[in-house]
C-alpha cells in the first residue's frame, strides 16, 4: 500500500500558499513603506478639493468655462509680464478648445495694472483680498464649477516659463478630454 505521506501534502500546501500570499504581502510592504512612486502624468501641482471661489468668498466670473487664473502682483516687473504673455499664449495654443477655456486675471487694490491693456483678458477686481493659493505669481487652473484644480508655481527664467506653458497646455488638453462640464 503506497499512500502519499503527510509531509508531501503539507509541503504542497505551503508552496501553494506562498505563491498566492507572498505577492500580496510584498505589495502591502512596498505600499506601507512608500517604496512605490506612482506615475503621474500631470505637470502641475494638484490642489485639495476644498479650495474654490466660494471658499475664498469670490464670485465665479465665468461659471461655464475652465479658467486660467492669475493674480497680478503689486509690481508687474519682467516676470509678471512674462507670466501674462505665457497665459495668453497658452490660451491661444489650445486651438479649437479655446472656447472652453478663458484666461482670468484677478486684481486687488495693490495690483499693478499698467501692462494689462496689451491683452484681452477677463479682469476681475477682488478688492483687498490676496488668496494664498495665488501668491508668488502662480497660475491656477479652475474648473467650471469654481474649484481650483491645479497650480503652476512661478519660475523666474523665461525659458522655464515657456516650458511651464507647454506643460499647462498638455495638462489642460487632458483635463478637457476627460471633462464632461465646461
Amino acid at each position: 500500500m503506497n499512500s502519499p505521506t503527510k509531509t508531501n501534502g503539507a509541503k504542497s500546501l505551503i508552496i501553494l500558499l506562498l505563491v498566492f500570499v507572498m505577492p500580496v504581502a510584498v505589495a502591502k510592504l512596498v505600499l506601507a513603506f512608500d517604496l512605490y512612486q506612482g506615475g503621474a502624468t500631470n505637470k502641475g501641482e494638484l490642489l485639495s478639493n476644498d479650495i474654490s471661489y466660494q471658499s475664498l468668498a469670490i464670485t465665479n466670473p465665468l461659471p461655464a468655462h475652465w479658467q486660467l487664473v492669475y493674480l497680478v502682483p503689486s509690481d508687474c516687473a519682467q516676470q509678471c509680464q512674462n507670466r501674462l504673455y505665457i497665459l495668453k499664449q497658452s490660451h491661444t495654443a489650445m486651438g479649437r478648445e479655446q472656447e472652453r477655456i478663458q484666461p482670468v486675471v484677478l486684481v486687488n487694490q495693490h495690483s499693478d495694472t499698467r501692462h494689462l491693456g496689451q491683452y484681452d483678458f477677463n479682469v476681475v477686481d477682488i478688492g483687498a483680498q490676496n488668496p494664498s493659493v495665488l501668491e508668488q505669481q502662480a497660475v491656477v487652473v479652475v474648473d467650471p464649477l469654481g474649484s481650483f484644480v491645479m497650480r503652476y508655481p512661478s519660475v523666474s527664467d523665461k525659458e522655464q516659463q515657456i516650458m511651464q506653458g507647454k506643460s499647462m497646455v498638455a495638462d489642460l488638453r487632458k483635463l478637457l478630454k476627460l471633462s464632461r462640464v465646461g
